[in-house]
């Protein structure tokens, strides 16, 4: 709030001092806070009183015979805010966090002789916002919009131009409004262009501005000050490196939407192509809902077919979940979206030709009142699906950039809970993007283990190939490997002899973002954390870990973190629907499992089978069994757990809690177990 109120103290216009003969007139210079009183969506709002739910600002004016604009400065938009002049809509405020500067036209005749009210009135659902200074001009576009600026982009080490995203921002920091000049191939938003690789012709107001050039997480940024004026071109060229070594590794996003298909959002198929160019995403997979999209046909009108392969899919969206398939026959039939039996709707979405890869998508979204992991379908300590037969999608959104959680390790932990009960899923992250900007595509990703030399021409069956032999990292502003032992990898199961194992991770990262935390998880339970000093350097940590094998299976998986991105060319999204009005965003990158075999049977087993393999070793014996589960770990004790409530025994009776309560692993295993059968209290083993 301090840092909109700033700038709203010294402006009284937004750059237009050139037009004195008919200056920009200011219809409220103040900030306002609107929202539902008592009931602040973020913390931050939390220190000022909401105006309330509906602004009104009354002003004379003359009718107005020719159209004229009307610029609204606004922050922290999610929900749809009409603005509506003498109770008839103009329009809304744009949906996205960001700070910006939004133009509406005010059609000719639309305002009245002596007092007009200019008025924004709140959508139903709880949304706190910030709007104004609020601002009007009779100034045709053409004299309004009178400052060219030429915008070129090269990569550094080619010298040649190559895609990228433009990004403006004001002297306030707000991304400033714009039109491009006519008859280019880009997309564009307020304060944020992408381009195929030609020079962007772009008309600001007069002013000053930052301009930002980046093409997503394996680039450098660069960044100029300039000022923009009236009748005099300003051209600028910015170069971009390759920062982040990625040599057999593709960038992947596997859930990209589009309004032209998917019918909601705001980015057309045309300027999709941009975006996904702009953000360096190399195997694109349209996954607009229920429709195969084809986006080759639109890559080559719009001129961007050398920079990634297009992939056919289909988000299948659902009342009992949306789940992304893919490649695809493009004039396939596509699977029957009405099923609820997820039984017959796997079996209907791996019968469409071509289909290799199932994801769930965004698991602890709510949509038709059903979330695949909410308590009553899903146990996330055990990871028994209560909905129904056993998971038969290959992988899961553990990091979803447009549908992130408050709480960003939720989806992790409920990935370790099917990870242990032996479901072989593969964690994966990606955008769900909808929009041009206010989701930024590509922002989170997969990089799956692939041929890399020529985007356009990936081997899409050796991607999918990695995508479900767990040959993925999650990346959303960091890249973690992990190899054990000199030799294991993601995926790899890990059959040493070795008393202790030798543990290898590296972080990396574009020079802009920053790491400070490194942590370790053995069957989804944190066992080691390394505090990392925050470089501008790629490596973001190199380091070596010796630790004892242990004595049981058990899946490893190491995952990096660090300070949000606040700058406003890749500004780390805010949760979807939050669960709590505190915010704090983190970049993060995540490995797949590797497989430790700790008995050295040669093979792996997960902490349930392992938890049936001691129930039946001492069925008849309770304490030998607890002093055999003395040697495991929690995850295996919460299986256990599950067993045994299965079986009508009663944990909380004093006869059972003597012999699991003086073990710290098993009382925490059985104790997290415990927790969620209050939930839903039934003997089914939940």
């Amino acid at each position: 709030m301090l840092r909109f109120l700033q700038f709203a103290a010294c402006i009284v216009s937004l750059n237009w001092t050139a037009y004195s003969e008919q200056p920009l007139r200011v219809l409220d210079a103040k900030v306002y806070h609107l929202g539902t009183p008592g009931f602040p969506e973020w913390e931050e709002f939390a220190k000022s009183q909401a105006h309330g739910r509906r602004l009104d600002i009354q002003f004379n004016a003359e009718p107005n015979v020719t159209s004229q604009t009307l610029f609204i400065r606004q922050r922290q938009v999610k929900a749809r805010w009409n603005v509506l002049l003498n109770n008839q809509r103009l329009g809304s405020l744009l949906n996205i966090d960001s700070k910006l500067v939004h133009s509406l036209p005010i059609p000719a005749g639309k305002l009245k002789a002596g007092t007009n009210t200019l008025s924004i009135v709140a959508p139903k659902t709880i949304d706190d916002i910030e709007v104004g200074p609020i601002s009007l001009t009779a100034l045709s576009e053409s004299k309004l919009f009178s400052a060219p600026l030429n915008v070129s982009v090269t990569d550094k080490t080619t010298g040649r131009p190559t895609p990228s995203r433009i990004t403006i921002v004001d002297i306030h920091g707000a991304l400033a409004a714009l039109r491009p000049a006519p008859d280019q191939r880009l997309a564009h938003r307020p304060g944020v262009v992408y381009s195929g690789g030609d020079r962007a012709r772009l008309n600001l107001l007069p002013g000053q501005y930052t301009v930002y050039a980046s093409r997503g997480f394996e680039y450098s940024v660069a960044k100029t000050t300039i000022t923009a004026r009236a009748g005099a071109p300003t051209n600028i060229q910015l170069s971009l490196m390759r920062e982040v070594p990625t040599p057999g590794l593709v960038a992947t996003d596997t859930h990209i939407h589009t309004l032209t298909r998917s019918g909601h959002g705001d980015s057309t198929e045309h300027e999709r192509m941009y975006t996904i160019a702009g953000e360096g995403i190399e195997f694109a997979v349209a996954t607009d809902h229920n429709h195969h999209a084809d986006y080759r046909p639109v890559q080559k009108s719009t001129e961007t077919s050398a920079y990634f392969t297009a992939v056919t899919g289909n988000e299948v969206t659902t009342t009992t979940g949306h789940f992304n398939a893919f490649p695809i026959t493009p004039t396939s039939p596509v699977p029957d979206a009405k099923l609820t039996d997820w039984t017959q709707l796997m079996k209907a979405i791996r019968a469409t030709p071509g289909v290799r890869v199932v994801v769930l998508n965004h698991p602890r979204n709510t949509h038709s009142g059903f979330s695949p992991v909410a308590p009553e379908h899903f146990n996330r300590v055990t990871g028994r699906n209560l909905y129904g037969g056993p998971y038969r999608f290959d992988a899961m959104e553990v990091v979803t950039s447009a549908a992130m959680q408050s709480d960003y390790m939720a989806p992790y932990r409920d990935w370790f809970a099917m990870l242990n009960w032996g479901h072989a899923i593969t964690g994966v992250g990606s955008s769900d993007s909808h929009d041009v900007s206010r989701f930024i595509l590509g922002q989170a990703r997969t990089y799956v283990e692939c041929p890399d030399t020529h985007p356009d021409k990936i081997n899409i069956t050796k991607a999918c190939e990695s995508f479900r032999n767990m040959r993925a990292y999650i990346s959303m502003g960091l890249l973690v490997h992990i190899q054990v032992d000199d030799r294991y990898r993601p995926g790899d199961i890990n059959a040493g002899s070795n008393k202790e194992m030798k543990i290898h991770t590296r972080v990396l990262g574009p020079s802009w973002v920053r790491a400070d935390q490194l942590e370790l998880f053995a069957n989804g339970h944190r066992i080691l954390t390394r505090d990392l000093r925050p470089t501008a350097k790629i490596e973001k940590a190199n380091l070596t870990f010796t630790l004892p094998r242990p004595a049981h299976d058990t899946h490893l998986i190491a995952i990096a973190t660090g300070p949000g991105i606040t700058e406003p060319f890749w500004e780390s999204p805010r949760p979807y629907v939050p669960t709590t009005p505190k915010y704090t965003p983190r970049v993060q990158g995540a490995t797949n499992p590797i497989f430790i075999d700790g008995d050295g049977d040669g093979k792996y087993d997960a902490p349930r089978k392992q938890a049936q393999q001691l129930l039946t070793r001492h069925a008849r014996d309770l304490n030998a069994l607890f002093k055999a589960l003395a040697r495991y770990d929690q995850a295996v004790a919460a299986q256990a757990a599950a067993l045994l409530h299965q079986a009508d025994h009663n944990l909380n009776a004093p006869t059972l809690r003597r012999h699991w309560t003086h073990t710290p692993s098993t009382q925490a295993g059985i104790t997290a177990y415990l927790g969620t059968i209050k939930i839903k209290p039934d003997n089914s083993g939940n």
